[in-house]
């Protein structure tokens, strides 16, 4: 087998200088629109605000944005803080077959690279799809085993960072696979860190933001790097899977099928492991007329990560109800939507959303299991009050490849969360530029 590090350092290098094909350059526009979206209102929120307060003096020199207090500095502050702001609220895009979230550790470490090195829209574009390619094809390799313990956004986002800040510095061959030599032992993140209480889940992407623009800055002044980390006999997917990686399945279609272009860019504000059930109840209610006061009994079948990650009871904060399938379900039922207002302070005490809680169940089923995670469906079945027994197979998730979002749905989720933060004006501004702009986003 060839050395999978070598090849996906020449793959994401070759992103600097190759042709970028338009189809290429407007996905990744819908990244980054997508990640605008997701990051402005958690800018406000915990753990970023906290942190932004408390590293505000270790901001250092630059031009690099951080987002949360609008002030510029160096590339790893605004790195980790805007990436762990961008995935705050849940509503980071998702790279289905990984099991991961490659926008939130990978495009603020592009854009504060490119902020500060002086680089145009174009740069910006390449590097975020260099790392998604080699963040996206790594998660491959790896998984679904790799989910059982590790939150593959905080592990595989770290080369996800190093690729894309090493495109904007111009690392050749060598040096980027120096760079994602070092970013492998400087992975991390664990599941437990969102099965409970804490703030934990969301520093994951911003330590992979910033972990990974350290390797690639340290390869670009020759720090060197174990080369076999990847499929080595203790490397990285040894240590976090079942087996030494996937990587004929990884590499497949390199310079054919570009990662970027199959995003799944989200339609609810919380796990996505939930959606399948979310998007199988709105087909439900939109059919027959019901509402939360006819529900007798809800029962959702899902894969494994919806029993293991999102089957939840009992809910007392935001993050517990954001994977609550019992929580979201009843939410989608009472407020119409799973979107930011339903995690305010005043829809957690609903008691509306609370009575519907404890008639939903949720249980794994051997069918979607298997498909999973290629596939992420649910079987849906519902008891109403009148006797009724309805019953639906979601086959898959609205905002899914299979499913997008249009490029106005998309605008519309962009609006939704970025007004209430910065103003229609600004909000209008903002997503021209990103659109189809040719400079880059700077304070808002």
């Amino acid at each position: 087998m060839d050395n999978p590090l070598i090849r996906l350092a020449a793959h994401a290098a070759s992103w600097r200088d190759r042709p970028l094909p338009e189809e290429v350059a407007h996905h990744a526009r819908r990244a980054l629109i997508d990640w605008f979206a997701a990051l402005l209102p958690g800018c406000a929120q915990p753990p970023a605000s906290l942190m932004a307060r408390v590293l505000a003096d270790q901001r250092g020199s630059g031009r690099a944005i951080c987002y949360i207090d609008g002030q510029p500095g160096g590339l790893r502050h605004a790195a980790l803080l805007n990436a762990t702001a961008s995935h705050t609220v849940e509503f980071d895009d998702i790279y289905r077959d990984a099991g991961y979230h490659p926008g939130c550790p990978t495009i603020p470490a592009a854009l504060a690279a490119a902020q500060v090195h002086g680089g145009d829209m174009d740069l910006l574009l390449r590097a975020i799809t260099a790392g998604y390619e080699v963040g996206c094809r790594i998660g491959l390799a790896v998984q679904p085993s790799h989910y059982r313990y590790w939150h593959t956004t905080g592990t595989v986002g770290t080369f996800g960072a190093a690729a894309a800040v090493g495109v904007v510095l111009g690392l050749d061959e060598t040096r980027m696979a120096h760079a994602l030599a070092t970013a492998a032992t400087m992975a991390g993140g664990l599941q437990q860190a969102f099965r409970g209480e804490g703030m934990s889940k969301p520093l994951h992407p911003g330590h992979a933001a910033e972990a990974g623009a350290l390797a690639a800055i340290a390869a670009s002044a020759g720090v060197t790097g174990a080369l076999d980390v990847l499929h080595g006999p203790v490397g990285f997917a040894v240590a976090t899977s079942e087996d030494a990686g996937k990587w004929d399945k990884a590499l497949a279609s390199l310079d054919e099928h570009i990662a970027i272009t199959s995003m799944t860019f989200k339609n609810h504000g919380c796990c996505g492991h939930i959606f399948a059930g979310l998007d199988g109840l709105a087909a439900l209610q939109a059919q027959h007329g019901f509402g939360a006061e006819d529900v007798a009994a809800i029962h959702l079948g899902g894969y494994s990560a919806t029993k293991d990650v999102c089957d939840r009871p009992e809910v007392a904060t935001e993050q517990q109800a954001r994977f609550s399938a019992q929580y979201c379900l009843g939410a989608l039922l009472v407020l119409g939507g799973v979107r930011i207002a339903a995690f305010t302070p005043e829809s957690l005490a609903d008691p509306r959303i609370r009575a519907v809680m404890p008639k939903v169940t949720v249980s794994l089923d051997p069918a979607l299991a298997a498909d999973y995670p290629a596939r992420r469906a649910a079987n849906l079945e519902v008891r109403l009050t009148d006797g009724r027994v309805l019953r639906h197979h979601q086959p898959t998730r609205k905002g899914d490849p299979d499913a997008p979002l249009t490029d106005a749905e998309l605008a519309a989720k962009f609006f939704e969360l970025a007004e209430p933060v910065i103003g229609t004006a600004a909000a209008a501004r903002l997503l021209t530029l990103l659109r189809d702009g040719a400079e880059l986003p700077g304070p808002l």
